[in-house]
């Protein structure tokens, strides 16, 4: 009787161990499939992760090539700006370009029309908003139709015309601003157009500080 008893006894608890066991080959067996799963779905999102940052990466390199292309003129009156000492700050702050399609001077003259000085209040308005004491850079520009000191020339007076009307019509100080002439030797675009000659043809207000 006491063998049968233990022999039952010995039984059940290798029936049990085995059980044990293999219940616990199974928990492990499932939390290993769930730890690849969840390795899986972290290496997923790594990778968009990683994907994300690529693309902001290239985005910003494009604006920061575009900033380079568009601002030449602009860290050149930055420059000479801080050279002359007229900055507190030494900042480049923003430019505004004013087009043949907004300041719509006529053939051979440098004299304002009403949209340019409509323009050139919106300009005064928002640097007036602002309430910075600024330092403005006017650059004349002009298509490639004529001899270049021609175009230098009649690229500084309309710069000097346009720092006139800021100071008699906007009230801006004169020394606060200076005026250049790039006559055609900075186009945006080729002139080989009658088109692409009216964008060429532009005053260029950089904004510093």
């Amino acid at each position: 009787m006491r063998f049968t008893t233990l022999s039952v006894l010995a039984i059940t608890l290798l029936t049990t161990a085995c059980a044990t066991k293999n219940f616990v080959r199974r928990e492990n067996s499932t939390m290993e499939e769930r730890m690849a799963q969840k390795m899986t779905e972290m290496e997923g999102q790594i990778e968009e992760t990683q994907t994300e940052i690529e693309r902001v990466e290239d985005r910003t390199e494009q604006n920061e090539q575009q900033v380079v292309e568009l601002s030449k003129t602009s860290q050149e009156a930055l420059d000479r700006a801080i050279a002359a000492g007229k900055l507190a700050e030494g900042k480049f702050l923003y430019e505004a370009v004013l087009t043949d399609d907004k300041v719509r001077f006529g053939f051979d003259r440098a004299e304002l029309s009403d949209e340019a000085k409509a323009a050139l209040d919106s300009f005064a308005a928002e640097v007036k908003s602002n309430n910075q004491d600024v330092y403005i850079e006017i650059q004349g520009h002009t298509d490639s139709v004529g001899p270049d000191a021609y175009n230098h020339t009649l690229g500084l007076e309309r710069a000097e015309a346009v720092r006139t009307y800021l100071s008699q019509g906007q009230g801006f100080a004169l020394h606060r601003m200076s005026v250049i002439s790039y006559g055609e030797s900075e186009p945006v675009v080729a002139n080989d157009n009658r088109e692409n000659r009216s964008q060429n043809r532009r005053v260029l207000l950089v904004v510093l500080k």
